[in-house]
């Protein structure tokens, strides 16, 4: 007996299905769990309404398969979470958060594949903050090797007890998973991408080095006492005047001092001379790290410079290592870190 009748050519469904029952029965295995559930959902149904196909029906399907094929001249990826993996690295961080916030308030939207496309770092606020029949639901949805990395990272007894709750999601309902989707993408996946370009550390280092010395020095006390594990890697952030002959290599000298503006490197080198100390060793570094001829005209006019009133001395200083931070984030050199250092 066939089903094939006249109707079936309007049904791409049950054409869809044919194609894949005969490439199920050759032993192929098919990725069709990246379908839409939808898709998965008629597909299956058409299978299990399937019969007899006869011969001459099933040619005829395959070859108008295979002519839709050669008639593809680009697919795209489908679905915003594959169209934010092929623009991975090409769109901000913003941009892709506020696609995902849009797309988990379109219908149809699938909130879960962006819950699921978080790291297991970032689902761990989840599985220690949310209720535990969240939990078990979001450890059910995740591949197995993920749920296990995230169990992994949260208390053992909190992990013991989403474990257990694993066990009573026997009878939850698909639209309460649904749901629950929805709460966790609208909650986490819009809000962890970055906001601002640089971790705080680096901001706070960054404010820091532009700002007096006093200023900084008491700004670091303050955050010691804090959080003296922040202030520590705020301190390794920081770039100074003094930190030059330990951070700054010997062959990086030329190219950062041609970024500088020659009133502000002999105000800089004047001022730090006259400081002694670190300050001057800085001094001595620079010049004794560019030609000699350059050093020497330097020297001569650094000879020259008469009083410099310190806020003053303070920007000139910073416009110098101003241009050997913006050297090192361009790339055209790279500083020597504290921890290479010691």
């Amino acid at each position: 007996m066939t089903l094939m009748d006249d109707s079936l050519s309007h049904s791409r469904s049950r054409k869809a299905a044919m194609v894949v029952q005969m490439l199920l029965a050759g032993g192929q295995r098919l990725a069709l769990s990246s379908l839409p559930e939808e898709t998965q959902l008629r597909l299956t149904r058409e299978l299990g309404a399937m019969r007899t196909v006869d011969r001459a029906t099933l040619l005829q399907v395959v070859a108008e398969f295979a002519r839709d094929l050669e008639a593809v001249a680009l697919t795209a990826p489908g679905g915003v979470e594959n169209a934010l993996t092929a623009l991975d690295g090409q769109i901000s961080p913003a941009a892709a958060a506020k696609i995902r916030q849009e797309a988990s308030k379109t219908q149809g939207g699938d909130p879960w594949a962006q819950v699921m496309a978080l790291s297991p770092q970032d689902l761990r606020p989840i599985a220690e903050a949310e209720a535990l029949e969240v939990c078990a639901v979001l450890m059910s949805k995740l591949p197995v090797a993920k749920a296990a990395e995230l169990l992994g990272l949260v208390p053992g007894e909190r992990a013991r007890r989403i474990a257990y709750a694993i066990s009573r999601t026997s009878a939850i309902t698909p639209s309460a998973v649904a749901c629950i989707g929805q709460a966790l993408a609208s909650q986490y996946a819009g809000v962890l991408a970055p906001v601002f370009s640089q971790p705080p550390v680096q901001r706070v280092g960054a404010i820091l080095n532009s700002v007096g010395a006093a200023t900084r020095n008491s700004v670091l006390a303050g955050l010691n006492d804090d959080d003296s594990s922040f202030a520590d890697d705020v301190r390794k952030a920081i770039f100074t005047f003094p930190d030059i002959p330990a951070r700054l290599m010997v062959s990086d000298v030329p190219k950062v001092i041609r970024n500088v503006e020659n009133a502000d490197l002999i105000t800089a080198l004047a001022v730090a001379q006259t400081a002694g100390g670190p300050d001057a060793e800085s001094a001595d570094f620079v010049l004794s790290n560019m030609s000699q001829r350059m050093a020497d005209s330097l020297r001569e006019e650094i000879s020259e410079r008469g009083k410099v009133k310190k806020s003053d001395g303070e920007a000139a200083m910073s416009a110098v290592v101003g241009a050997i931070r913006a050297a090192a984030d361009a790339g055209e050199i790279v500083l020597i870190s504290p921890e290479e250092e010691e």
